[in-house]
């Protein structure tokens, strides 16, 4: 059958048989999966399954994202290929799942929540700089914004990750690989007060600290529930009455950059992603952001 049909058939009739899906979520599925597969059969000329790749799915998802659809109708799209193309490999349509690189937010989640410019300078100032901890607090909430780096890698970083001569951090991601990003004068300068003053301070004879940069008050290495404690506690004091999680300062980080006219392949590689279509998520942000100001400011808007 023309648009493998007869694939995307056997695919909700799996759904509906072993997973359980519900009517009106099948026929969402089927939606999408009919969308899709036609757009892969008719504008991309594919005629067999293993010949689609990473690319013609990004292609696709552009389409999407032109079209303004909701970051959830997205989401469920993703989810919708994704397991089609699980399935595929499964019944040995092809041999790999070109859509397990792509990582959009989860069905259901809406766009990330965002601060401004000066949400976030109140967050940086919040810590006492004067005490320990302070230091440590500040340098790793300058750091996570300077960077966008992930909680995960945040909590991770090794003192040997930080090369000052050159003013980069090198940061081990998802998948084990490496990427390095510049780091401003000013999560310098918390980073440097930290490591001279504070990360001393906080090391304990016989307590092993596995390198780690950031290190909790009994020396050991920093828990992700402490990172968030950091974050929320920062906000709490700057006034902030947004949901805030570490993964906030990463957002912000993309948005601000590409608020401020940067390159999204730039931006892709400093966030690490493996696919662009995960940092595109954010010029839906960006898109928002121009249009309430030509609400505010335009006279006939």
């Amino acid at each position: 059958m023309a648009m493998f049909d007869t694939e995307r058939e056997q695919y909700l009739y799996f759904l509906k048989l072993e997973k359980g899906l519900s009517e009106n979520s099948r026929i969402s599925y089927d939606h999408d999966l009919r969308r899709y597969l036609t757009f892969i059969y008719r504008d991309a000329g594919i005629r067999d399954l293993s010949g689609i790749t990473l690319e013609h799915i990004e292609q696709y998802l552009r389409t999407l994202l032109s079209a303004h659809l909701s970051p959830s109708t997205i989401a469920r799209n993703i989810s919708a290929i994704r397991g089609f193309h699980i399935f595929a490999v499964m019944e040995r349509w092809c041999a790999a799942n070109p859509a397990e690189l792509i990582e959009l937010p989860r069905k259901g989640r809406s766009l990330p929540e965002v601060l401004d410019q000066d949400e976030v300078a109140a967050m940086l100032e919040a810590p006492d700089r004067s005490s320990v901890l302070g230091k440590r607090d500040a340098a790793i909430l300058e750091l996570m914004y300077a960077t966008g780096m992930r909680a995960s890698e945040t909590i991770e970083l090794q003192t040997d990750q930080y090369i000052p001569d050159i003013r980069l951090l090198r940061v081990i991601g998802k998948g084990n690989k490496e990427r390095l990003i510049p780091v401003g004068s000013m999560a310098i300068k918390a980073l440097s007060d930290y490591m001279r003053q504070a990360r001393p301070m906080l090391i304990r004879t016989g307590t092993d600290t596995g390198n780690r940069l950031f290190l909790s008050y009994r020396g050991k290495p920093l828990s992700r529930m402490t990172l968030w404690q950091i974050v929320t506690d920062a906000a709490g004091k700057a006034g902030i009455t947004k949901s805030i999680h570490p993964h906030t300062l990463r957002h912000s980080f993309a948005t601000h950059l590409l608020e401020g006219g940067a390159d999204l392949r730039a931006v892709q590689e400093m966030l690490g992603h493996v696919s662009i279509l995960t940092t595109e998520i954010y010029t839906h942000i960006d898109r928002s952001f121009l249009e309430e100001v030509h609400k505010t400011y335009h006279p006939r808007a």
